[in-house]
């Protein structure tokens, strides 16, 4: 754990910022407990009140929860999802469709382009696990494995920017989707058009690769919106 000694007048701010990059870098995974006050306060070499003003920040920002009587947890990665996330509940799902489209679209293009082996191995896992949701009828499980492999195809473009914000609108789209908003006609329709977003990425064909997710979300639009 790299932490340093503050050295300036703007200890809470110092402090929360270190501990804001153990979270975004991963060091403080997003389900962990944090250290407890005493050891933060003898590695950082502030006093109890300045460690305890920083959490709150983090907590305020939404990077932090405290379970009374259990401790401190991550659970978001970056201050951006929660600020994002709040935003997005404002939203309409109209507005926040045309929004994950611009990302997903580009995103696409950019995997076709970037992504790697392990890449292309990850999303034929995830589209295996769509497909066999799709066979056994399990509507839950669909939703989930059709989120984890546009995230796969998020990740093969390889720019943790756009894999955040894809990230914040893409669970507020889920959360908006009840169990009885997606019909199996649109299902399959996702199925097939997902199929050949896999087979336009491992081809490198990006223009390919940005339409077909125009047409998959043009197709939740006129199912979900109509």
């Amino acid at each position: 754990m790299n932490l340093q000694r503050p050295t300036r007048s703007t200890l809470v701010e110092q402090v929360a910022s270190q501990l804001e990059k153990l979270i975004e870098e991963g060091q403080w995974p997003v389900g962990e407990r944090i250290p407890p006050e005493p050891e933060l306060v003898e590695k950082l070499g502030v006093s109890r009140n300045t460690i305890r003003e920083a959490i709150r920040a983090l907590i305020h920002a939404g990077l932090l929860r405290t379970r009374q009587g259990d401790g401190t947890y991550v659970v978001a990665s970056s201050s951006l999802g929660p600020v994002l996330q709040r935003r997005m509940e404002r939203s309409k799902l109209s507005e926040t469709l045309e929004v994950r489209a611009a990302l997903e679209q580009e995103a696409a293009r950019l995997a076709a382009q970037r992504s790697t082996e392990d890449d292309i191995k990850q999303i034929r896992l995830t589209l295996a696990a769509c497909s066999a949701a799709e066979q056994s009828g399990d509507m839950e499980a669909y939703i989930i494995a059709d989120l984890a492999f546009h995230k796969q195809v998020i990740a093969a473009a390889h720019n943790r920017l756009l894999s955040e914000l894809y990230d914040s609108i893409s669970e507020s789209v889920t959360s908006s989707l009840s169990l009885g908003s997606l019909r199996w006609d649109l299902v399959l329709v996702h199925c097939r058009l997902n199929e050949r977003l896999l087979e336009a990425i491992i081809r490198r064909d990006a223009a390919e690769a940005g339409e077909i997710v125009r047409s998959y979300i043009q197709a939740s639009q006129d199912a979900l919106l109509d």
